[in-house]
């Protein structure tokens, strides 16, 4: 099972790793844990694209399939899954960066563009707009899942819908992505996360504010 989200949102710490008990295997980073009281192992695996577990049998180092397999449910597999969710979320506290630039990046949006922000959808608390002085938004922060940028992940992210020049040119499947719930043409999903270069946001920003501002018509 591959969790590629991981390394959109957190930055590994290569010495906290090693330190956890990861060690080099062919240019990864590997590591095999106990699971299901000994029973079991995870073989965590981290590359410079991915985050993937595997799952064996302690006796016979046979793979444990049915933890791959998404439509395979039960007691049992579920424990196995949470186990090694477990794991990983252990891993990711104790060995990555994973701290969000929310705050940061609306106290840029305050100060650089006085835009006090505001919620048009009552059913939404989570998302807010900013808008530019003729009253047309142009940044929407926003809590959405992985699964709308295409992931295979429940788990929630804050992220900001900016407009772009060449919204396909600035794409990169890391941090900035084709926008969710927009004009794919015109508009791009920026995620706030650790990984995020703060400065090429903020450019990405201020390109949004000025198209908005120049454009006529609706946004």
């Amino acid at each position: 099972m591959t969790y590629p989200h991981i390394l959109t949102t957190a930055i590994p710490q290569n010495d906290k790793l090693l330190a956890y008990g990861f060690t080099q295997s062919g240019g990864n980073l590997v590591l095999e844990k106990d699971i299901a009281e000994g029973e079991f192992y995870v073989r965590i695996t981290l590359s410079e694209k991915d985050l993937s577990a595997e799952v064996f049998e302690s006796g016979t180092d046979e793979k444990y399939v049915l933890f791959d397999v998404a439509s395979a449910h039960g007691a049992f597999v579920a424990q196995i899954r949470n186990e090694v969710r477990q794991v990983i979320d252990d891993i990711l506290e104790k060995c990555f960066d994973s701290g969000d630039i929310k705050g940061k990046y609306v106290d840029f949006l305050h100060e650089q563009f006085g835009a006090a922000g505001d919620n048009p959808w009552e059913d939404d608390a989570d998302s807010t707009v900013y808008r530019c002085p003729n009253g047309k938004w142009f940044a929407l922060v926003m809590r959405i899942k992985f699964k709308n940028l295409g992931f295979a992940s429940e788990e929630p992210v804050w992220a900001v819908n900016l407009k772009a020049a060449d919204a396909e040119s600035v794409v990169d499947g890391k941090s900035i992505f084709p926008a969710y719930h927009m004009n794919k043409k015109y508009w791009i999903t920026v995620l706030l996360s650790a990984v995020t270069d703060f400065e090429r946001l903020c450019e990405l920003t201020e390109e949004s504010f000025n198209l908005v501002r120049g454009k006529k018509g609706h946004v």
